[in-house]
């Protein structure tokens, strides 16, 4: 259900997904860049947050269904824009940095823009990492996109991203995007950008049992078959990181 008036007046919307972020909101909001549309998608926050975004002037979408993928994918049904990006919502990532990740792609240079997470000191706990690049190393072997993160920081067109017909709504929606604009042929590319410790915990891998949660739901995607998606006009160059 959207709570807020649409706007298709934006360049580019940033879907941030979020479950009780207020006290991160205030300073991911005011990094949104100038023109760009800051959809926050609410899943089921008891902390004010959904109030404390509408009030910052965000566009507030409510997604009862918990789960990452779920509140990404009503942000991104709610986007109005030709270009979507993502980001976290829980400052450890710098939404001011998004107009060089989405250069590629705005450009149309490339297809699926991510950032590749360069943790600063006690930002990234290893059982963390290990929920990310073992899936990162599978994905290289699976299809050939030369990847070490599958970072939540990434950018792509909106038509493209709901003609992948999307289904996992949990941890696995960054990497089944991935799996899928590969198997399309999606050009994919990667840019450094500074991955910095969040505020409060995080909900998918603050702890071990999190973390576990996190590999099993990437590995089910990973073993699904691959899906015919409609090819974006100009993909087929095959990417990765630079």
């Amino acid at each position: 259900m959207i709570e807020t008036p649409p706007s298709s007046s934006s360049q580019v919307d940033v879907v941030l997904p979020c479950l009780n972020e207020a006290g991160a909101l205030p300073w991911v909001l005011d990094r949104i860049p100038s023109g760009w549309r800051a959809i926050v998608v609410d899943n089921g926050s008891t902390d004010g947050s959904a109030d404390i975004a509408r009030a910052l002037g965000a566009h507030v979408v409510s997604e009862p269904v918990r789960g990452f993928g779920a509140a990404c994918h009503a942000g991104l049904t709610a986007a109005t824009a030709d270009v979507v990006c993502f980001c976290d919502c829980d400052a450890s990532l710098d939404p001011g940095l998004l107009p060089s990740i989405a250069a590629p792609v705005l450009d149309g240079t490339a297809d699926l823009a991510l950032g590749r997470r360069r943790p600063t000191p006690k930002a990234w706990p290893p059982h963390a990492r290990l929920a990310n690049l073992e899936p990162a190393r599978l994905v290289r072997r699976r299809t050939g996109v030369r990847l070490h993160d599958l970072g939540p920081m990434r950018a792509a067109r909106r038509e493209a991203l709901l003609a992948l017909d999307l289904t996992d709504r949990r941890s696995g929606y960054p990497l089944q995007m991935v799996v899928r604009g590969a198997d399309a042929g999606w050009r994919v590319t990667a840019r450094n950008v500074s991955y910095h410790p969040r505020t409060g915990r995080s909900k998918v891998t603050g702890t071990w049992r999190g973390t576990w949660q996190a590999v099993q739901d990437m590995r089910a995607v990973l073993a699904e078959a691959p899906v015919t998606v409609p090819e974006v006009v100009g993909a087929g160059v095959r990417g990765g990181e630079r």
